[in-house]
């Protein structure tokens, strides 16, 4: 069938839909592997967030940090493998994309309202993230290769990140970013591995210091806050694991649900070998001067931390395009059912052009790292990650009360939710104190 054909002449609904999801990004190609799965994952979960863990832990100290660390890789874990299992709970019907979840869970009408604002915050709050974390990757490789060089302003470096994304936005579908996420993933293990290694042979600094960064009780509450919101960032690939596992195929008798599985297990030791040395090494070598992101803290070899930086920026250019694709998706989806729009390239290019210039734009603007991390994080990525799964698994299995799958879910859901009040006051507070000295476009 002609993909171009407008939707009002197909025939029946089923038809509609298989004709529409054969377009859509999510749906359109049902042919990923395991490593595939792998791949998106890491992209997903390593980005920014990771570079921003030592500075948590300088808010937090070592043993609340070390605790919320670990605990939030065991909670996010096993929420993820909640949502692997729930992506064919109803036989012959797969759950392709988070807000169908939310709806077999909670109701056609209240379950698109429930995990749509999330998700949507979380995907575009991450392409907003990655942008500034693109640019400011990309000005430290500049002003590390050329110290003496003429200052040139972050806002530039935000608009020659965004430039790729101008262009590779326009690959059709998720599986078609695989080799991008490939580089992607293989990039964040080697900036990881720069980042704490470089710090450990840099040693302990002479006047290291492990007492909080702020000098009052209210300050230390408020970076508390703001630290438990950065971990949750660093844990952000709940949103976008189902639109991942419906690129692979899957049959009665081999569901998608084992090589997703397994995709998502190598992933997390992945996110294991890369953050736990990055929080704890960088946290103790720098101690409370640790920056928001740690390799603007390193220095030397110059041609080291060059590199790693631009590591960063080909990294975050594939988590930029995981986190982009379910938005691309929902908004052609919406554009094409609702507005009455004919699928094709001319509305793809046109949304897919608009989405990238609206996240530079508003980067460019409130380019404040460390803070929006931590907004994001406790906000938007605290309830798909943490607990929002627990929610739809009591909410369809019913599991027995005070039973070890119940308990289990109504742990991940208080401190999910804590996590979501606390983080984002913490945060908000960080970005006022650091818009006081901001110049717009600097």
């Amino acid at each position: 069938m002609d993909l171009m054909q407008p939707v009002k002449n197909i025939s029946t609904a089923d038809d509609a839909k298989k004709d529409l999801n054969d377009w859509l990004p999510i749906t359109q190609s049902r042919n990923a592997k395991w490593w595939y799965s792998a791949f998106h994952n890491v992209t997903a979960m390593v980005g920014a967030g990771v570079l921003g863990l030592s500075y948590a832990m300088s808010q937090l100290g070592w043993g609340p940090g070390a605790v919320v660390l670990i605990l939030s890789w065991v909670i996010t874990l096993y929420t993820l493998w909640q949502m692997v299992e729930m992506h064919e709970m109803v036989p012959g019907k797969r759950f392709d994309r988070y807000h169908e979840l939310g709806q077999h869970a909670f109701g056609e009408k209240l379950g698109l309202w429930v995990v749509v604002p999330q998700q949507l915050m979380v995907e575009v709050g991450s392409s907003i993230v990655y942008m500034i974390t693109g640019g400011k990757s990309l000005k430290k490789a500049h002003d590390t290769i050329w110290p003496d060089y003429k200052e040139i302003k972050l806002t530039y470096f935000i608009m020659i990140f965004s430039s790729v994304h101008f262009v590779i936005s326009h690959l059709p579908s998720f599986n078609s970013i695989t080799a991008v996420s490939l580089v992607a993933a293989v990039m964040s293990l080697s900036y990881s591995t720069i980042a704490w290694v470089v710090s450990w042979q840099k040693g302990v600094q002479p006047d290291v210091q492990y007492t909080s960064r702020a000098s009052t009780n209210t300050g230390q509450m408020f970076d508390s806050f703001s630290a438990l919101g950065d971990i949750a960032f660093a844990f952000a690939g709940h949103s976008v694991v189902l639109e991942i596992q419906a690129t692979i195929p899957s049959t009665p008798g081999k569901p998608s649900k084992k090589p997703m599985w397994k995709g998502v297990v190598v992933a997390y030791l992945v996110v294991a070998l890369c953050y736990l040395p990055v929080s704890f090494i960088g946290y103790w070598v720098f101690g409370n001067k640790v920056e928001d992101n740690i390799l603007l803290s390193l220095e030397k070899p110059r041609w080291l931390v060059a590199a790693a930086n631009l590591f960063v920026v080909i990294h975050v250019i594939g988590s930029y395009q995981v986190f982009a694709m379910p938005v691309f998706d929902m908004m052609e989806a919406f554009l094409v059912l609702k507005m009455k729009f004919q699928p094709g390239q001319p509305l793809r290019f046109i949304t897919r052009i608009l989405y990238v210039g609206l996240t530079m734009f508003v980067a460019m603007t409130f380019p404040f790292f460390g803070g929006l991390l931590s907004f994001f994080g406790g906000f938007a990525f605290a309830p798909t990650s943490y607990y929002l799964p627990c929610v739809m698994w009591l909410a369809v299995y019913k599991p027995k009360k005070f039973s070890l799958s119940w308990l289990a879910n109504w742990i991940c859901i208080i401190l999910g939710f804590v996590l979501m009040v606390l983080a984002p006051i913490g945060a908000l507070r960080q970005i006022i104190l650091q818009a006081r000295d901001f110049q717009f476009y600097s």
